[in-house]
């Protein structure tokens, strides 16, 4: 991603935030201003929040605006080196073998474990990659404390050491983005390491404008509507509080029924709950009279008023 020259203390966060906003990811100055940090401080950033809030999709923007790869690696319990980083291509290094006793000649162990008989994982292939490069550490907190442990001396360094070869150094370093859905604490040195942005819903105008970006096509009633909605939802009691993407696709159902406006009957807003709500305690909890009520409550003069 090209340096920004800032003409003011904040001009190249807005910069940023405005490219983001091109690339169809709405940011609020405050995380602009973090990830223009990090890239410029070519540190990690940790992005903690709820699920659906955006975390991943900002990694997929930025590397949109910084015309850079994006490389992946989804964290899950148990997790290991070769998954993460590297591991060794034994089929490539059997083949070796049997060639060269095949003719006959000497083949030393360091011949087996050069660098052409790895294969690159997520970290490795970020660290290799010769061109710009956005590293997308997912759901960190669902990986274990041994491999965040790991995890140090790729952040700290740019480097991933392989016994048999030594330390492979970034050429380029890559912007990291880790995201946490906060299902574990995280340790001490990882969060070190780091700069930190806590990612929370979308204020009510903030969310409109997301929505607005992603789907043009809906009429800005039915979003102004749906979108107050969802947010009264989340106000409510619930196991798994709706997110961003939620919303999204509730808006794009509502829009694919024919709605221009959020329906007054109660029975096409509860056929489409399925997009908001995904657990059975609260598909139960939130029925007609319940439901009823917060569309009561909505109205566009309070749109119109938050937005303010």
């Amino acid at each position: 991603m090209a340096s920004l020259a800032p003409a003011s203390a904040m001009a190249a966060p807005r910069a940023l935030r405005q490219a983001l906003h091109e690339a169809g990811y709405v940011a609020d100055e405050a995380l602009a201003t973090s990830c223009w940090l990090a890239r410029e401080l070519q540190r990690p950033l940790l992005i903690e929040g709820d699920a659906g809030v955006g975390k991943t999709a900002l990694a997929s923007a930025l590397a949109r605006v910084g015309d850079a790869e994006l490389v992946r690696l989804q964290c899950f319990e148990g997790l290991d080196l070769s998954q993460a980083a590297y591991e060794w291509n034994y089929g490539r290094q059997l083949m070796a073998i049997r060639l060269h006793e095949a003719s006959a000649q000497g083949l030393r162990e360091q011949d087996l474990f050069g660098r052409e008989y790895l294969l690159e994982r997520p970290l490795l292939r970020a660290i290799s990659s010769k061109r710009a490069c956005v590293l997308l550490i997912d759901e960190i907190d669902r990986a274990d404390e041994a491999f965040e442990a790991f995890l140090l001396e790729v952040l700290a360094e740019y480097q991933i050491t392989v016994p048999e070869i030594g330390t492979l150094r970034a050429s380029t370093i890559p912007q990291v983005i880790l995201t946490s859905n906060g299902t574990r604490e995280l340790s001490d040195a990882l969060r070190r390491r780091c700069l930190y942005h806590y990612l929370d819903y979308p204020e009510l105008a903030r969310e409109i404008a997301i929505v607005r970006l992603s789907l043009p096509q809906v009429e800005s009633r039915l979003v102004e509507q749906a979108v107050a909605f969802v947010h009264a939802l989340r106000r409510q009691d619930l196991a798994k509080t709706p997110g961003v993407a939620e919303t999204l696709d509730w808006v794009r159902a509502l829009h694919g029924l024919g709605q221009h406006a959020l329906p007054e009957q109660l029975e096409v807003v509860l056929a489409t709950l399925g997009c908001l709500l995904k657990t059975q305690e609260d598909r139960f909890a939130m029925q007609g009279d319940r439901v009823l009520q917060l569309l009561e409550r909505r109205s566009d003069a309070g749109v119109a008023a938050d937005m303010r």
